[in-house]
């Protein structure tokens, strides 16, 4: 598993590359932790090279949707294959997140 953060002028650009599964989600957390407040910046997952995504995984993206609504931003996942898709949409997860 592959994670890459970008700070912008006005936002965070998150990519996430590969299987963040339950062996793969406490690297993953340690990266994205400083997201946990995002400081009023929105937060963009590029998800087109994410490849499987476990409940821990899905943990962490509510943990920075936590902070990020906590400080008036938002977090839009862009870019989701039909299977993580249909995972978000199993888990009611589709309707909390902002998609593109």
């Amino acid at each position: 598993m592959t994670t890459n953060i970008e700070k912008l002028e006005d936002k965070y650009l998150v990519t996430l590359k590969g299987e963040l599964d339950t062996a793969a989600a406490a690297e993953v957390e340690n990266v994205l932790q400083p997201l946990y407040n995002s400081d009023g910046k929105d937060v963009v997952i590029d998800c087109s090279e994410l490849e499987y995504i476990a409940s821990s995984g899905l943990r962490i993206l509510i943990g920075i949707l936590k902070g990020a609504k906590a400080s008036g931003s938002k977090v839009v996942l862009k870019n989701m294959n039909e299977e993580i898709k249909s995972i978000f949409k199993l888990t009611g997860f589709i309707y909390i997140f902002e998609v593109e």
